[in-house]
C-alpha cells in the first residue's frame, strides 16, 4: 500500500517534468497535434508511456511490486502499440496500421487459459476497440486525461480488491503519470497525448481489465468492463451511429466526438474535459462496486441507460467537417473565421 503510493507520487511528479521537457525536442521535429492551428507538441503520449514502464520496471526489480509475467508481457506489447502510434504521429500511417497492430498485441496478451477460447477472442476484440476509443478521446483539452486517470484508477482498484498487486501498481501509476501530464493538457493545452500515448493509455486499462475480470463470468464481466469504460464506449458508439447515419465513412475523420458536440452546445473547453470525467468517475463507481460485491450487476443497467440517452440526444447535433471549414475560411472575414473555428471545437 506504502509503496503503490509512493510510486504514484514520483509517477506524478516524473510525467510532469517529462513532459515538460519533450516539448522542445518534439517541436523540433514537428512532431504536433496537426488537428490544431497552434502547435501543440504531442510530448505528453512519451513522457506517459516511459515513466509508467520505468516505475513499473524498477518496482520489479526492487521486488516491492513483482509484476509477473502476464503483466510483463502486457506491458511489453502496450509499449509496441504505443511506439506504433507514435509512428503514426510522425508519418501518418494509414488507419488500417495501428488497428491491425493492436489487434495482434491484445491476441498476445489475452489469458485464454483463464477467459477459454471464445470469451478469449471477443476479450481481445474488444481491447482493440477501447484502444481505437480511447485515441477518439484525444480530441479535446484536458479530455483523454481526465477519462483516463479516472478509468485506470478504477481498473485499479479492481485489481486490489483482488490482490492483483502486480496490475494494481501499474495501473496507479498510469493514472498518476496520467495527472501528471494533465498539468500540460488543461486548457490551452501546452501538450497532448497523440495516437503514441492514447494508444499506450488505451491499451494497458482494457487488457488489465480483462486480466482483472478473467475467470469471473462473461456476462457478469462484460457489464463491468462496459461500466469502468462507459464514457468512451459512448464516444464510441456515439461516433459510430452518426457516421453511419449520415453516410460519412466510419474511418474517414470529422469533428462528430462527444468534446466537438459539447462545445457545439456552448459549453467552455474546460467543461468539455471536466463532465466527461465526472460522468467517467459515475460508470468506474458503479463497476467497481459491482465488482466487489456490493452492488448487484443490475446497476450496470442504470450505466448502459444514461450513455444510451447521451448518444441519442447528441446524435443528431449537426456536424461540419473540418476540411470544410477550412476551405470557406480561406475567403471569407476573420470573424467568420473565427465562428467556423469555434463551430469545430
Amino acid at each position: 500500500m506504502l509503496y503503490g503510493i509512493v510510486a504514484a507520487a514520483t509517477a506524478l511528479l516524473l510525467s510532469a517534468l517529462l513532459t515538460a521537457v519533450l516539448r522542445a525536442p518534439a517541436l523540433r521535429l514537428g512532431i504536433l497535434d496537426r488537428r490544431r492551428r497552434r502547435p501543440v507538441p504531442l510530448s505528453g503520449g512519451a513522457a506517459v508511456a516511459l515513466v509508467t514502464g520505468l516505475v513499473a520496471v524498477a518496482g520489479d526489480r526492487a521486488g516491492a511490486a513483482p509484476l509477473g509475467t502476464g503483466v510483463v508481457r502486457l506491458l511489453t506489447a502496450a509499449a509496441c502499440v504505443g511506439v506504433l502510434g507514435l509512428a503514426v504521429d510522425v508519418w501518418r500511417l494509414r488507419w488500417w496500421v495501428p488497428l491491425a497492430g493492436t489487434a495482434v498485441a491484445a491476441a498476445l496478451v489475452v489469458p485464454y487459459g483463464e477467459t477459454g477460447a471464445v470469451a478469449g477472442v471477443l476479450a481481445a476484440g474488444w481491447i482493440v476497440a477501447v484502444t481505437a476509443a480511447f485515441r477518439g478521446m484525444d480530441h479535446a483539452d484536458g479530455l483523454a486525461g481526465a477519462v483516463g486517470t479516472v478509468t485506470a484508477f478504477g481498473v485499479a482498484a479492481c485489481a486490489a480488491a483482488e490482490l492483483m498487486d502486480g496490475i494494481a501498481v501499474p495501473l496507479s501509476v498510469l493514472a498518476a503519470a496520467l495527472a501528471g501530464f494533465l498539468l500540460h493538457n488543461w486548457h490551452p493545452a501546452r501538450a497532448a497525448l497523440g495516437a503514441g500515448g492514447s494508444l499506450f493509455t488505451g491499451f494497458v486499462i482494457a487488457s488489465a481489465a480483462v486480466f482483472v475480470r478473467a475467470g469471473q463470468g462473461t456476462g457478469a464481466g462484460a457489464g463491468v468492463l462496459f461500466a469502468l469504460t462507459a464514457v468512451v464506449c459512448a464516444d464510441a458508439v456515439l461516433v459510430v451511429l452518426a457516421r453511419r447515419l449520415a453516410r460519412w465513412p466510419l474511418t474517414r475523420g470529422r469533428p462528430d466526438h462527444l468534446g466537438h458536440r459539447l462545445r457545439r452546445l456552448g459549453l467552455a473547453p474546460r467543461a468539455v474535459a471536466v463532465l466527461p470525467g465526472a460522468a467517467a468517475l459515475g460508470g468506474v463507481l458503479v463497476g467497481v462496486a459491482v465488482h466487489t460485491g456490493r452492488m448487484s450487476g443490475g446497476a450496470v443497467w442504470w450505466v448502459a441507460a444514461a450513455a444510451a440517452v447521451l448518444v441519442l440526444a447528441l446524435v443528431r447535433l449537426p456536424v461540419t467537417p473540418v476540411f470544410r471549414a477550412r476551405q470557406r475560411s480561406s475567403s471569407v472575414s476573420p470573424q467568420v473565421t473565427e465562428q467556423l473555428r469555434v463551430r469545430n471545437g
